[in-house]
This record gives structure tokens, C-alpha cells and sequence, in this order.
């Protein structure tokens, strides 16, 4: 008595849609392992550097990139006539903007600061009150920002008292004449200088993101037992 070996339509097809599943979900997993790791290091800098001691701005400005968050210490003169708002700035549930404003320090250099938050006005058309900030040279306080991290949005334009009439919507990102970092404003040596609602850190927690990588390798183990039940159950078929 001969027996007939079972066989499963299209079992080398399904097999390889299963192994492409899989290293789908192993792929998904490792993308969000490395974003929960570069998280974490990027959280671990921010509290790190963000409670060191003030040091002077000269000291570190050669190489910014490896002191960004840190408090640094400069001075200089706000520029009033060269000012951005951006837009869609909530702060306790308010709507506003983030005031930026050009400062040019002692050393010759020019970069933006970023003086906090400001109320909007009562309609699209009204001008924002902006906090007087003081003339002459100033020493300030604030936390060392990359240019690649500015807060991102639209442009406000700002009148101003000159005959150009409206700020044009100048490089917030280190155009020509700006350094390639900007300051979060802490403290000055006015009381103008300390913001009501200063620019904020960063959430620092790690999120989900190793949670989701747990959840793709356990939807990759689904997808090949699965797979498996299915073979198993045609080749156990009287």
C-alpha cells in the first residue's frame, strides 16, 4: 500500500511572504531601538550640560557643537530693528509667538537670541506687545543652541521705526550675517532680560520608542508561527 506525501499549494510563495514579513518587523524593531538609544543620548546631553555653570561664550564657541545646552555668558547690544515672531507658540494653552532678536556681542559677532514667548495680539492684524528690551551693552545668560535646532515656523514680519518698513523674513538658520548657533535667553543684567515665559527644554523622556521595538520582534515571532501552524496543519491532514 503506497502512501501519497501531502503537498501545500503555493508553500514556497507563502514561505518567502513570511520571511519578507518578518524582516519587515526586524527591520521596524531595529529603526526604533536606535531612535530609543539616540533619544537617550540626546537627553542625557540636555541635563547634562543644561546644569553646568555659566562659562563665557569665547570659551566655548570654537566648537559649539560639543557644548550645546550649556549656559554661556556674553556681551553685547540687542538689535530692537532686526526681530522674527514665530508662529503657532502655545504657552498655557495661550497662542503666540517665539521672539527672536538679533544681538551683536562685543567680539564683533552677531547671532540671534531667542527672548521667549510673547501673547498674540487680538487679531491676525495686531501687533504683539514686545517686551522692551534694554539699549546700550548688556551682559546676558542663555543656554548654547545649535543652528540646525531652531525652533522651526512661519515668519511674522515686525515693523520697525526705520523707512524700510516690515523686517524682512531674515535666515533664521545662520544666514550670512549670523553665527551658526543662537542663544535661549535665561538672564541679563536688566530685568527685562529674565523672560515671563522663557524658551523651554525639550521633553526628556526616552518615549515609547523601546516599547515599539519590543512589539515588532513579538509581530515578527507571530508572522513565523503562524507560518509554521499553517505548514504543520497541511502536512498532518488525513
Amino acid at each position: 500500500m503506497s502512501s501519497t506525501k501531502k503537498r501545500e499549494q503555493f508553500a514556497v510563495f507563502k514561505s518567502i511572504i513570511a520571511l519578507v514579513l518578518i524582516a519587515g518587523c526586524l527591520w521596524a524593531a531595529q529603526w526604533q531601538y536606535h531612535r530609543g538609544v539616540a533619544r537617550h543620548d540626546r537627553n542625557f546631553i540636555i541635563e547634562k550640560h543644561s546644569t553646568m555653570t555659566p562659562v563665557s561664550l569665547a570659551s566655548v564657541q570654537a566648537q559649539p557643537e560639543n557644548h550645546e545646552w550649556q549656559p554661556v555668558i556674553t556681551r553685547g547690544v540687542f538689535d530692537p530693528d532686526t526681530q522674527i515672531l514665530l508662529r503657532n507658540r502655545y504657552f498655557e494653552g495661550k497662542y503666540g509667538f517665539e521672539l527672536l532678536t538679533k544681538f551683536n556681542d562685543t567680539g564683533g559677532r552677531s547671532y540671534w537670541v531667542d527672548c521667549g514667548w510673547v501673547q498674540a495680539g487680538k487679531n491676525a492684524q495686531t501687533r504683539p506687545t514686545l517686551p522692551q528690551l534694554p539699549e546700550g551693552s548688556v551682559e546676558i545668560v542663555g543656554r548654547l543652541r545649535l543652528d540646525s535646532s531652531l525652533p522651526r515656523g512661519s515668519f511674522f514680519a515686525i515693523p520697525t521705526n526705520s523707512d524700510t518698513g516690515l523686517v524682512s523674513k531674515a535666515n533664521a538658520q545662520g544666514g550670512a550675517t549670523s553665527e551658526d548657533f543662537y542663544l535661549d535667553l535665561i538672564s541679563g543684567t536688566a530685568p527685562a532680560l529674565s523672560p515671563a515665559a522663557p524658551a523651554e527644554l525639550p521633553e526628556l523622556s526616552d518615549g515609547p520608542h523601546m516599547a515599539y521595538a519590543a512589539q515588532w520582534v513579538f509581530f515578527g515571532g507571530l508572522i513565523g508561527y503562524g507560518r509554521f501552524l499553517i505548514r504543520r496543519e497541511v502536512l498532518t491532514r488525513k
